[in-house]
């Protein structure tokens, strides 16, 4: 008898076990169902900035009680995606109710980023029917609210004590003259209509031109005169005075908050920041040294980036000299992968040029992803102003921007299983995605794709950029830096052209905390890997350690970290 009732009560724990675990499961997915689901508000958010100030209030409020129930579930008898899931959208959803707190959605624009920016790009649409011509015309009709609902929301911005100095938009007013055209037939905005279907008649023609013109001239050429109008003499004229965020309201709390969403962690401090930032530019330099010597060049460290800025043999003299120096470094990489990865991506990529409209105020380089099946993903090369993109860093770029780097890790991101939630699948954190991009810079070299010093160095030059951003991001929102105190400390320890570091600096001083995010990732990843190699000696694996690194997708470091000794202590006892 005694032995059937402890049958009895042993079923009884392992039944109770069974369905508490299985009751956190459910629980958790219940609550990431909740917050994948469209939430229908009784009102457009983009149709008035106080529309727009209430949905972020509605979401924050949302996100709060969303992260009550989800703290109250316990981790035990989930899985390790499950548990991944859980920290993950605690992680998602704190940030929503930050953003709200500090109204980022009133702050909607950096020196490279803006609503006006893209709109251009209308004019690359194909009318191939009428309908199409219809559409199109609407299209530009629907222009004018949309502008006014922008330059309202950066009013709000400006009264709310959110906002961009004005020091860090040089030379800004191309973005908006070059729409300012006398002849609206030389407008972006008219291009579709230049290239009509053959199977119009002549008279249906010239009826779609002559609204074409009058339209492209009320709705596109006129609204970019209102948008200037804005700029010179409403946004800039009131905008902040004070370089960094610390100089606003609340701006100290702010950016320690960006400090921690861009590090994906609580412990660290602008000033920690700072002080890892000057050691990594210290060991880094003493690298680009090495190389300065045994090429026995004869003058000091600043000749020598002097060299490398005015020396014609380091840049090319052609756009296609240059994408074709950038596709070649692509092809070479890509048959390295199978010796590092166990999981390469399905989609492919192309390089193509940043688009012509946002060129001159665009980094050297950047990966424009696509969720899309039937779309491939593109790293884009900038080809605007060819004496400043130099030659002897494309090879780090590539690797950082194509692969091994961003479109590696972002594809496998798209491509994990159903059995992931969505919201993992579409999540991005720059800790994570910037940290394995700059990463896999080092692992181009382990690759043999550096074949000249010159090269080499500009892989340092690279890392040194990063580490410099540790510096400069923390000088101007902490230490009360001066934008020409950047661009010095810059220009002295990289050697990215002026006009680079000119352009590398806006971003920095409108985008906080962002910058920071690519040296504390890959410091940690880096770390990771010198542990996994130094505990698993002959045992490490170079392609299970990037399977463990990549295989649950966009994590946090402690996540990734937490991976990384669970791999370690599986090997060793296995």
């Amino acid at each position: 008898m005694k032995i059937v009732k402890s049958i009895v009560l042993l079923l009884a724990i392992i039944v109770f076990v069974a369905f508490n675990n299985n009751s956190s499961s459910n629980e958790l997915e219940k609550i990431i169902a909740q917050y994948e689901a469209e939430r229908e508000y009784d009102f457009k958010r983009n149709q008035s900035v106080e529309n727009t100030i209430k949905f972020h209030q509605l979401e924050a409020d949302f996100a709060k009680n969303l992260l009550e129930k989800l703290n109250a579930i316990t981790d035990e008898g989930l899985s390790e995606s499950e548990t991944i899931s859980k920290e993950l959208l605690a992680f998602v959803l704190q940030d929503k109710i930050d953003r709200n707190t500090y109204k980022m959605h009133l702050n909607p624009i950096t020196n490279e980023i803006a609503f006006h920016l893209n709109l251009g790009n209308m004019g690359n649409k194909s009318l191939k029917n009428k309908k199409d011509v219809v559409s199109y015309l609407n299209d530009l009709d629907s222009l004018p609210l949309k502008i006014d609902y922008n330059l309202n929301l950066l009013r709000a911005g400006i009264n709310a004590g959110v906002s961009q100095p004005k020091e860090a938009f040089p030379n800004y007013d191309i973005t908006y003259n070059k729409h300012i055209v006398s002849d609206v037939s030389k407008s972006d905005f008219y291009k579709p209509f230049l290239s009509l279907p053959e199977d119009f008649s002549e008279s249906f023609k010239d009826s779609v031109l002559n609204v074409a013109k009058i339209s492209v001239q009320k709705n596109a050429i006129d609204q970019y005169k209102k948008i200037k109008a804005f700029f010179v003499t409403e946004y800039f004229p009131k905008t902040r005075k004070g370089l960094g965020v610390g100089t606003i309201k609340n701006g100290k709390e702010f950016y320690q908050n960006r400090i921690n969403y861009y590090t994906t962690s609580i412990q660290y401090t602008a000033e920690d920041i700072h002080q890892i930032g000057l050691k990594e530019v210290a060991r880094i330099k003493a690298e680009m040294q090495k190389i300065i010597k045994d090429l026995a060049f004869d003058g000091s460290f600043e000749d020598f980036l002097e060299f490398l800025r005015t020396d014609e043999q380091f840049y090319p003299k052609t756009a296609k000299e240059l994408l074709m120096f950038a596709r070649d470094i692509s092809k070479r990489i890509d048959a390295e992968l199978p010796k590092y990865f166990k999981t390469l991506p399905r989609k492919p990529y192309g390089v193509e040029p940043v688009p012509e409209a946002i060129a001159p105020n665009y980094t050297s380089g950047r990966y424009s992803g696509t969720r899309d099946d039937d779309k491939a993903g593109f790293y884009w090369v900038n080809t605007y102003n060819l004496p400043s993109r130099t030659l002897y860093t494309i090879p780090a770029l590539t690797a950082h921007e194509a692969v091994p780097g961003h479109h590696l890790q972002m594809s496998l991101n798209n491509e994990l299983p159903k059995t992931i939630p969505q919201f993992r699948r579409d999540l991005y954190l720059s800790a994570y995605g910037e940290g394995w991009a700059l990463y896999t810079e080092t692992l181009a070299d382990e690759m043999g794709i550096y074949t000249t010093p010159y090269e080499k160095f500009g892989k340092y030059t690279y890392e040194m950029w990063r580490a410099c951003r540790l510096v400069v991001d923390t000088g101007i929102h902490a230490k009360g830096w001066t934008r020409q105190q950047v661009i010095d400390y810059m220009a002295s320890n990289t050697a990215l052209s002026i006009h680079e570091v000119t352009t590398e600096t806006d971003r920095y001083i409108t985008w906080p905390g962002q910058a920071i995010s690519y040296k504390m990732g890959e410091i940690k990843i880096r770390e990771l890997r010198e542990k996994a190699e130094k505990e698993l000696g002959d045992k490490f694996d170079i392609r299970e350690f990037h399977e463990i690194i990549l295989g649950q997708g966009t994590v946090t470091l402690s996540i990734l970290e937490n991976r990384l000794l669970n791999y370690i202590n599986k090997v060793k006892n296995g």
